[in-house]
């Protein structure tokens, strides 16, 4: 009786010790979370250079830090703060009405004289589209303009967020290993399930980093070169903006550029028109289907509905760090309710 009492007191006693520790990170935790991303995808580049320097792993883990910072950190930081500088200027075009969205679907419409009438029959008023698209223009360019004043406030905080997340790096990758191991024997589970689902978690962690955020990227970096090379205004916003929307089933990034090359057919334009529909379905199109398969493997491959809505969701609950936290906590549930169907039902 004793031992019971003292073993559910000392439980009580962790767990809280544990929820206060949680608490005193919670500030951190973005930093903490891409720490944790950026050594996860630069682990195996991290044992290649163990090997290559003969097992002095701090030195590795910074040849492996400063080669992320050159390969992921420095380019992000540059496409962000390019993505918030064009969201200001369009937001700037707009109100002068340099911009006039409603212009797009008149000017659509005198080209296509069959296209309002087709609305029309659909039930869709061409007026209040106009207006609607005017106003959501204005809106999505006022938060980006906004955003961007938020950035600049805050650049002591983004600094010193990025500062802890490189010097957390360096630590996930030198002791990375020896921190798994920790967990795993911390774990109140036997061997096998252990072994089993700490597997399970670095494959779908791994596949769904790689399959979601570099695909995305990748997408979003063909569609923003094409728009550069076509002379297209705020090609890196547009760039950005496909990159999130590669994460949608079936359509994607196509959300994007078609509207823009039926525009350029709408207004004459019909060579640069022609060259974006080939890029985007030939190049743009193709890389998820190339790309995926290579990073994430047909095993871990979410269903597209599920990709859809957990990043929805993710970025609804959590912002831009949902866009990778929402797939991956959708994989994991996956993956351990069939585990458990498995190891109960046989």
């Amino acid at each position: 009786m004793r031992e019971t009492m003292e073993n559910r007191g000392f439980l009580v006693v962790l767990a809280g010790i544990s929820a206060a520790f949680l608490l005193i990170l919670l500030p951190f935790w973005s930093a903490i979370f891409w720490a944790c991303v950026m050594s996860l995808l630069f682990n195996p580049l991290q044992r290649r250079m163990v090997r290559i320097f003969k097992g002095r792993e701090s030195l590795a883990a910074l040849v492996t830090l400063l080669l992320g910072m050159v390969l992921v950190v420095i380019p992000v930081i540059a496409i962000v703060f390019a993505f918030i500088n064009e969201g200001a200027q369009l937001y700037e075009s707009i109100e002068s009405r340099e911009i006039n969205p409603s212009e797009f679907i008149n000017q659509i419409g005198t080209a296509v004289p069959i296209l309002p009438e087709l609305l029309q029959r659909l039930g869709i008023d061409t007026s209040n589209l106009r207006s609607y698209l005017s106003e959501s223009a204005v809106g999505l360019s006022r938060i980006i303009s906004q955003e961007a004043l938020v950035v600049g406030r805050n650049t002591v905080a983004f600094t010193l967020n990025l500062a802890l997340m490189l010097y957390l790096t360096f630590f996930l990758l030198r002791d990375g290993e020896t921190i798994v191991n920790w967990m795993r024997r911390a774990l109140p589970l036997n061997e096998d399930r252990r072994q089993v689902l700490f597997s399970k978690f670095a494959e779908v962690s791994r596949a769904t980093v790689k399959g979601n955020l570099v695909v995305a990227i990748v997408q979003g970096g063909l569609g923003g070169f094409i728009f550069w090379m076509l002379d297209l205004q705020a090609p890196v916003l547009w760039a950005v903006v496909m990159a999130f929307l590669s994460l949608v089933p079936a359509v994607g990034a196509s959300l994007v550029w078609i509207p823009v090359a039926i525009y350029m057919y709408a207004t004459g334009d019909w060579m640069k028109a022609s060259i974006l529909v080939a890029y985007g379905a030939v190049v743009i199109g193709l890389a998820d289907n190339v790309l995926r398969p290579i990073l994430v493997g047909r095993d871990t491959k979410l269903p597209d509905y599920m990709v859809l809505f957990s990043t929805l969701g993710g970025i609804a609950l959590l912002g831009i760090n949902g866009f990778v936290i929402g797939p991956l906590i959708a994989a994991l549930f996956l993956s351990f309710w069939s585990i458990f169907s498995k190891e109960f039902n046989g």
